[in-house]
């Protein structure tokens, strides 16, 4: 990783701001002072950007590239990259898919935490990644209980932005849930650490490496108690709340059960039906149901592959979107993806929506408004998700020369219609990450 105070990129052959006017800019270059960005233009670079003689900064060449804002990952559980096309859950739905896997992840040790990390970060980021979530329930017995810690030093070394979610499990199958008693934590516990990782690490400033949200797993994991006090919990600190939900038939017959509610209802009750929560897949909503998610402001994290992967239907991200929903894209975890390809995400969703609703169901503007934009609604942050004045220098660059996009006339429309190629290189805050 390149760290200077002053970096330039020049040359940019295609620029896609995602700014509030959507430009999209030729022979373009990006000034950036302290990882945020000071100045975007066409053409020549000046002398001098505001007060700084272009000596002093760091210049990355673009030439032949396609640059838009880095984009977005907005769930995910890094651990599974550990247990991909697992044996035993490669046919299954999701509670079977689940109940397979539980007693394997609960044998990880802390080394397989954060090589897990480690490989999900670099993959992420050779897609074009440069902010990614997390959503970290799983707490085995023997290991670490300070997991959330293993991954933010892992997201340091590697050079992403994170914002990772305090997972939580405290409901197993001798309560009525899915997860063994090995893989859960009691509410105090979960709690106390949940206040402790955002003492130590939830930073809110403009441009924050890490941010920490809270995120108790599930309807079918957690109780409501605990539920209603996390949300009390994240208040207090001004932090965020994820969980899963609407994902499958299954879930509401459980929450129909176990609780006499839909799922939705269920949230609402526990006080999460509000703008600083974002949900993971969301796709059994009702038309009334999208109404009063958007209506509140939830946000909604598509994870497209994960979705098609185990069987459990498609997210009417438009009807969404059109409710007032941010809507963001995600490759979740990388056992019912089993993989962490962001790009590939992006190019899953304007397909899939196409065969859903047509040629015209889905645009690329939307998938990338999604990718970046959207992903910055769902954390809350107005410091990411485009390139102009004021926001974070997080940039992914691709190399249009590469033998994918080899042929293609529209260069933006090539990075979703022709098969992902990784990126060229990928900016942080204006620090060049090596991503070989």
């Amino acid at each position: 990783m390149t760290e200077s105070s002053h970096f330039l990129i020049k040359n940019i052959g295609t620029l896609v701001t995602m700014n509030q006017d959507h430009e999209v800019l030729t022979d373009a270059w990006v000034a950036a002072t302290d990882g945020m960005i000071t100045a975007v233009d066409q053409g020549p670079v000046p002398v001098q950007i505001g007060e700084v003689p272009v000596e002093q900064f760091t210049v990355y060449d673009a030439a032949d590239c396609l640059v838009l804002p880095g984009l977005i990952n907005t769930h995910h559980h890094l651990f599974q990259t550990r247990t991909r096309a697992w044996r035993g859950a490669i046919d299954s739905e999701l509670f079977d898919w689940l109940k397979t896997l539980y007693p394997v992840w609960a044998e990880l040790s802390d080394d397989d935490f954060y090589r897990a990390a480690v490989i999900g970060f670099r993959e992420l980021m050779r897609s074009g990644c440069t902010l990614t979530t997390d959503h970290h329930y799983l707490f085995p017995t023997g290991a670490s209980p300070h997991l959330i810690d293993i991954t933010i030093e892992a997201a340091a070394e590697v050079g992403i932005r994170f914002h990772p979610t305090r997972g939580s499990m405290s409901r197993s199958v001798k309560d009525g849930g899915l997860p063994p008693d090995s893989v859960v934590q009691d509410p105090e516990t979960i709690l106390a650490d949940s206040e402790r990782v955002i003492g130590k690490w939830h930073d809110p400033k403009p441009g924050a490496m890490v941010r920490i949200a809270l995120a108790p797993c599930s309807p079918f994991s957690v109780s409501d108690e605990l539920m209603r006090d996390t949300a009390i919990l994240a208040r207090e600190h001004g932090v965020r709340l994820h969980t899963h939900l609407g994902e499958t038939k299954d879930e509401n017959d459980y929450c129909h059960d176990t609780y006499k509610q839909r799922p939705l209802d269920f949230l609402e009750s526990v006080g999460w039906l509000a703008s600083d929560v974002w949900l993971a897949h969301g796709i059994w909503f009702t038309d009334e149901e999208i109404a009063r998610l958007g209506s509140a402001g939830v946000g909604i994290a598509h994870c497209p592959t994960s979705n098609m992967r185990l069987g459990s239907g498609v997210c009417r991200v438009r009807d969404l979107r059109a409710a007032g929903c941010p809507v963001g894209l995600a490759v979740d975890g990388s056992a019912s993806n089993d993989s962490s390809n962001l790009l590939a995400e992006l190019r899953q969703t304007l397909l899939l929506h196409r065969v859903t609703g047509g040629a015209a169901g889905m645009t690329v503007n939307e998938v990338l408004e999604m990718a970046t934009l959207g992903g910055a609604g769902c954390l809350g942050r107005t410091d990411v998700g485009a390139v102009e004045p004021g926001r974070a220098c997080d940039l992914a660059v691709f190399d249009l020369e590469a033998v994918g996009y080899d042929g293609a006339d529209d260069p933006v429309a090539a990075l979703l219609l022709c098969h992902p190629e990784p990126a060229r290189a990928v900016v942080v805050g204006g620090n060049i990450i090596d991503i070989s």
